[in-house]
């Protein structure tokens, strides 16, 4: 149980925030704060969180505006920051914008904690994709970063800025990298990840399009999971000043990924040609370890991913 942590989820209203908010519900009796901008470009939707209890006080506002999130800072000891822009291909199409998001946020969110509240800790969910293509196998986190994408390499580069505040101010700060989560309240997008979008594509019916032969290799990891890890370095000392993968150490092809979906959900699927650009910045095989996390705690995943489509399923239907 999380007693005494005041926690502030940032970009809590999206495909991730709802199902931590949900889950933090479960662990705490605080409040918790709630902060999204509910930007339609990025298909956040405020309704369900705040649905969830009273205990949840919703605050709509930019996290990039220091007028907004100062008092926020000020106010919490535990903040997890899920604010970005996670299209790949719009990465992109907007790189300044992404750049505002992805990392200069990030850079005045820690400014601000150094200046009103240094001993906040700072969590950051961040993404596999920043490696690029694996130059060895498995990847783990000593490997050398060379991301494909504007939102990978910003990724990255926020990531560098939780080192630096933590090494040299001493805010505590906690870096957690994911690869290709999955679970309900995904986005009904393929820019936004595919195997949600492959979910939500099943859910009503349609065909599920691959591109080239599905063939290249992919560490899943179900909601749930990434929860239960988040949710273990709340004021965990044993992760502050420290970046992990958490990911299942099992891997699927593509192609087989969307056959589990398409039989859960009763769909077909369909293999169709690369466009250009995705296929340039897509990383290919991808194999990741997830072994220091284990060595530090007790951790792993529940959930295998037939495991995860089905209680995935099951949640939509209990709705």
């Amino acid at each position: 149980m999380l007693k005494s942590r005041r926690i502030l989820v940032i970009g809590g209203a999206g495909f991730f925030g709802t199902n931590l908010v949900e889950h933090l519900l479960m662990h705490t009796p605080e409040k918790l704060t709630v902060l999204d901008s509910l930007d339609p470009k990025f298909q956040s939707d405020a309704t369900r969180v705040r649905g969830l209890s009273t205990r949840v006080e919703f605050v709509q506002g930019d996290y990039c505006d220091a007028e907004v999130i100062r008092p926020l800072v000020r106010d919490h000891n535990s903040i997890i920051n899920l604010a970005a822009q996670t299209s790949h291909p719009f990465s992109m199409q907007e790189p300044l914008l992404d750049a505002r998001i992805n990392a200069l946020g990030h850079l005045q969110l820690l400014q601000l904690v150094r200046e009103v509240h240094p001993t906040a800790q700072v969590i950051y969910p961040s993404s596999s994709t920043l490696i690029g293509r694996a130059q060895y196998e498995p990847i783990d986190e000593a490997h050398p970063e060379h991301p494909l994408d504007i939102y990978s390499a910003h990724k990255g580069i926020a990531e560098k800025y939780s080192y630096i505040y933590s090494n040299a101010f001493d805010i505590p700060t906690t870096t957690i990298r994911f690869a290709n989560l999955f679970g309900p309240y995904g986005k009904k997008d393929p820019a936004f990840g595919f195997m949600n979008y492959f979910i939500e594509e099943a859910r009503a019916g349609k065909r599920l399009r691959v591109f080239g032969d599905g063939a290249q290799l992919r560490n899943v990891l179900y909601i749930v999971d990434a929860c239960d890890i988040l949710i273990r370095t709340i004021g965990n000392p044993l992760f502050y000043g420290k970046t992990f993968f958490a990911v299942h150490q099992e891997h699927y092809a593509v192609a087989n990924i969307a056959a589990a979906i398409a039989e859960i959900f009763d769909t077909t699927v369909e293999f169709v040609a690369w466009p250009e650009l995705r296929k340039k910045i897509d990383v290919h095989s991808v194999r990741i370890s997830s072994t220091l996390l284990p060595q530090l705690t007790e951790w792993a995943p529940a959930f295998g991913m037939r495991e995860g489509l089905l209680h995935t399923k099951h949640k939509y239907a209990s709705q």
